[in-house]
C-alpha cells in the first residue's frame, strides 16, 4: 500500500525530497509534476496528497531555508483548506526544520518585487505557482502544502542572494520526508487498497 503521493514541480525538488524519505516498505511516492502544474495527477491508490517544493516569502519573518506549511491556498478566487497544518509544522519542528504556518497564494507567474509588496498586504505569507491546481485535485483526500523558502522581500528572486537561498531550501527539502510520512499516517484513512504506479525516477 502506498499511502502518500508527494507532488514536486521540479526534478531538483523531487530528488531532494526522495533522498530524505525513510527506508523500508514504500509509504510514499514522489512524482515531478512540472513547473506551473495545471494538470491533475492520477490519485487512484493514494490516501493522502502533499505538494512540496520551493516557494517565495511574502512575509519578512520567513528566511531562506525556512518552511511554510500552508493552512490554506488562495487560488482562482477560492480558499482551498489544507489538512493538519499545525500537526505537520510540529513534526517538522521536531526534526529541526524551522517551520511556520499560514496562507499561501498560487500565481501563474514569477512574482517580482513590486508585486510581492502588494501581495504581502493580502495576508498571504508565501507564494508559489503550482499548489492551487494540485490541491484542487485532492478530491476530498487529506492534503498538505509545504514550501521551502528560497527568496524573501530582502532577497529577491533571480538575484545572487537567491542562489544561496536555493541551496538552503534544497537542504531543507532533503529533511522533510519523515515528517510528511508521519503526517500522512496521522491524517489518512487506516487502510487503502493499493493501485499506485511505480515511483517516478525523473
Amino acid at each position: 500500500m502506498t499511502r502518500l503521493l508527494i507532488c514536486a514541480p521540479l526534478a531538483v525538488e523531487a530528488r531532494a525530497i526522495r533522498r530524505g524519505l525513510p527506508a523500508g516498505p514504500p509509504g510514499a511516492t514522489v512524482i515531478r509534476t512540472g513547473l506551473r502544474s495545471r494538470s491533475a495527477p492520477a490519485l487512484d491508490g493514494y490516501a493522502t496528497l502533499a505538494v512540496a517544493g520551493f516557494g517565495g516569502a511574502l512575509d519578512g519573518a520567513l528566511r531562506p531555508g525556512d518552511v511554510l506549511v500552508a493552512t490554506e491556498v488562495w487560488f482562482g478566487g477560492r480558499r482551498l483548506r489544507c489538512t493538519g497544518a499545525g500537526l505537520l509544522a510540529r513534526e517538522l519542528t521536531r526534526i529541526g526544520v524551522r517551520a511556520q504556518t499560514g496562507p499561501l497564494i498560487t500565481t501563474g507567474h514569477v512574482v517580482r518585487e513590486a508585486e510581492r509588496g502588494w501581495l504581502s498586504r493580502t495576508g498571504a505569507r508565501a507564494v508559489d505557482m503550482e499548489a492551487g491546481p494540485l490541491l484542487d485535485a485532492a478530491a476530498g483526500r487529506p492534503a498538505a502544502v509545504v514550501r521551502a523558502i528560497v527568496d524573501t522581500p530582502g532577497r529577491p528572486v533571480l538575484s545572487r542572494a537567491s542562489l544561496t537561498g536555493g541551496l538552503a531550501a534544497r537542504r531543507t527539502l532533503r529533511r522533510i520526508g519523515p515528517a510528511l510520512v508521519r503526517w500522512s499516517e496521522a491524517t489518512g484513512p487506516p487502510d487503502l487498497p493499493s493501485a499506485a504506479p511505480q515511483e517516478s525516477r525523473t
